[in-house]
């Protein structure tokens, strides 16, 4: 079983990984396009989470993680207990290309475009007010942005967009602080 990350999985998978791999899947681009009620924001004041957003032409760059042998079912539980805290996620699978050659076909949860949580089209600055104030059940939205943005760097995989918020809501924090 595999499964592809392209947000806080990346740096937080939570299930036992017996490889990982970075790929490519086309038709699909990472954006602060869901209204986070739990995890990084509230009902009250939502903030932002990335999901992959259906997009002719582009493509996402992460990590494939092989799930440890003997673990699939209780992976596929724990994921959906994470992802599908409300219905804003799909559960989907797609073909997932590795560099030099190769691929696999993945498991991946994205965003439901005609979910009320969908926000797609918000403009970067305003998506860097929101993700600078927001606070959900695992923390700052912010520890979020900026815990992805790291590690995508660690990585070697370019999100100019992120790369622009994650700075942009530095200012923003320094500047209230």
């Amino acid at each position: 079983m595999w499964v592809f990350g392209y947000g806080s999985l990346i740096w937080n998978p939570e299930f036992p990984v017996a490889e990982a791999r970075i790929a490519r899947v086309q038709g699909w681009r990472r954006a602060f396009c869901m209204r986070s009620i739990h995890h990084r924001g509230s009902e009250a004041e939502p903030g932002l989470v990335l999901a992959l957003d259906a997009s002719a032409g582009h493509y996402c760059d992460g990590v494939t993680f092989r799930v440890q042998p003997g673990a699939e079912a209780d992976t596929l539980a724990l994921l959906r207990e994470r992802e599908l805290i409300s219905s804003a996620y799909l559960e989907a699978q797609v073909r997932a290309d590795w560099p030099g050659g190769g691929g696999c076909s993945a498991l991946v949860y994205v965003i439901d475009p005609d979910h009320w949580q969908y926000c797609g089209g918000v403009d970067l600055e305003e998506q860097a007010q929101i993700i600078a104030q927001a606070r959900g059940g695992r923390g700052l939205n912010r520890d979020y942005l900026w815990s992805t943005a790291a590690h995508l760097a660690e990585l070697g995989i370019a999100d100019p967009e992120l790369e622009w918020l994650a700075g942009r809501v530095r200012a923003l924090v320094r500047s209230r602080d």
